[in-house]
């Protein structure tokens, strides 16, 4: 998820006694990614970023790097000159899609923008980037770009808006946020996590079991990572004595089923779809199947545990080529039967109406109040998606130890109807979780090859 919290930080930051923390939503990603690395893959890709250092790695067990100081890095360079170009493959939008009314995606005029600048393409053109460096047709700072753009736009996808072009991704839909003014798109990216960062109950400041403390690095967040992994993936907590203190029981259920694509000889596709839409309604629920985790650490496949053969990762990259350039529609050569961020942004897409995320509330007090824009038809890198669109006032005012203004025309989602039921479905939580093992398995997938593309259970 696009932490805009640069954005964010710049009101908490300045309100006396807040946390301010840089791009966490996108730290935590790439954190729960690294946890459920094959143990083979994250040395080849600390080489990437740092090479030489997996020669260099600690005796004591600790990491040769960590991929949560580049999953931000995306957004740090985006506006400068040699990136700019980038600036459109962090989002995606269709020109019909309207949250709040109806959900389309994309519709029958399409996505807008330029073909394939959009953030479904490019979490493809980075993955293929990365493998060709693999297979030594390319050059190391090209792959080391590509991997920092496919950790964050892994987190990009998983944000209900930046899948929609609607006041782009809802930075123009003013709201107020605990009484502060903002917009919808900063309440998803910052407002929300901030929250349930500064509730995190202070028994998560002990480690877990096993050796997922050594991918923690003292972050803000620490806290809340150590509750996705004990409470969301079912991962047994130890006290100070290492003495284990509770059963896991995951709130997320099946996360291989997370990892799956239509297959290429699928005939219904109507049918994945429907499995895929299943799995984010659970969102509103806390029950699933429990996952038992204790006592042991091994890869999950996508096919009832049973490895399919390794293929060269040729073989992947000429098919994906070859669908790019003959496929018909984007999303048909966007997915294929192991990498589909279309069918998995389509499901993550619909809890922009069915949530639903964009309340409807919100179009009745624009409609009573400021104008509205109702058009994403544009084309161009002119499209810019995702501005800081703070007000300056609140932050100064709180800079100054000054309550808020009060801003009554605007809708207050610091609710127990909306913020409320964000928290006790762990809607946020599981868009966090969900990129992270998406992340997981394309980057062991990349390393181990074709048909590797599992992820470790602890």
């Amino acid at each position: 998820m696009r932490a805009t919290l640069v954005c964010a930080a710049l009101a908490l930051a300045s309100a006396p006694g807040a946390l301010a923390w840089g791009a966490a939503g996108h730290e935590i990603v790439a954190t729960i990614a690294q946890m459920h690395l094959h143990p083979d893959v994250l040395p080849v890709l600390c080489d990437i970023l740092h090479p030489g250092s997996s020669k260099e790695a600690d005796s004591n067990g600790y990491p040769p790097c960590h991929l949560a100081p580049i999953a931000a890095w995306a957004d740090r360079v985006r506006m400068t000159p040699a990136y700019r170009h980038t600036a459109s493959w962090h989002y995606v939008g269709a020109k019909d899609d309207m949250p709040g009314e109806s959900c389309v995606f994309p519709g029958e005029r399409g996505w807008a923008g330029r073909r394939d600048s959009n953030v479904l393409a490019a979490l493809g053109n980075q993955t293929y980037a990365v493998a060709g460096f693999l297979d030594g047709e390319v050059g190391l700072a090209e792959a080391a770009d590509a991997l920092k753009f496919l950790v964050h736009f892994a987190g990009d996808m998983h944000m209900p808006l930046h899948l929609t072009g609607r006041e782009r991704g809802g930075n123009g839909a003013k709201v107020t946020f605990d009484g502060r003014m903002t917009n919808l798109h900063s309440v998803w990216d910052s407002f929300l996590l901030a929250q349930a960062l500064r509730s995190i109950p202070a028994n998560y400041s002990r480690p877990m079991l096993g050796d997922l403390e050594v991918h923690l690095r003292g972050a803000i967040y620490d806290g809340y990572v150590r509750r996705l992994m004990i409470d969301g993936f079912g991962l047994s907590l130890r006290d100070k004595d290492g003495v284990q203190v509770r059963s896991g029981e995951g709130r997320f259920g099946a996360v291989e089923e997370w990892l799956a694509c239509p297959s290429e000889d699928e005939d219904d596709e109507d049918e994945f779809a429907e499995q895929e839409s299943s799995v984010m309604q659970t969102v509103l629920r806390s029950v699933g199947r429990v996952l038992s985790l204790e006592g042991r650490s091994e890869v999950v496949t996508r096919n009832g545990g049973v490895r399919r053969r390794r293929h060269n990762r040729h073989t992947k990259r000429a098919r994906g080529l070859w669908s790019w350039l003959w496929a018909g529609k984007d999303e048909e050569r966007w997915d294929d039967d192991v990498l589909c961020p279309y069918a998995w942004a389509r499901a993550i897409h619909e809890l922009n109406c069915e949530f639903p995320i964009w309340p409807a509330e919100l179009d009745k007090v624009a409609a009573a109040g400021a104008h509205s824009s109702r058009s994403v038809d544009v084309e161009g890198s002119s499209f810019e998606h995702h501005d800081c669109d703070m007000d300056g006032g609140d932050a100064a005012m709180e800079a100054a130890g000054r309550p808020p203004r009060p801003h009554p025309e605007l809708l207050e989602l610091d609710t127990p109807e909306y913020a409320g039921r964000v928290r006790e479905g762990w809607v946020v939580e599981r868009l966090l979780a969900m990129a992270g093992i998406r992340l997981a398995g394309i980057l062991n997938g990349l390393v181990l090859g074709e048909g590797e593309n599992d992820v470790r259970i602890h």
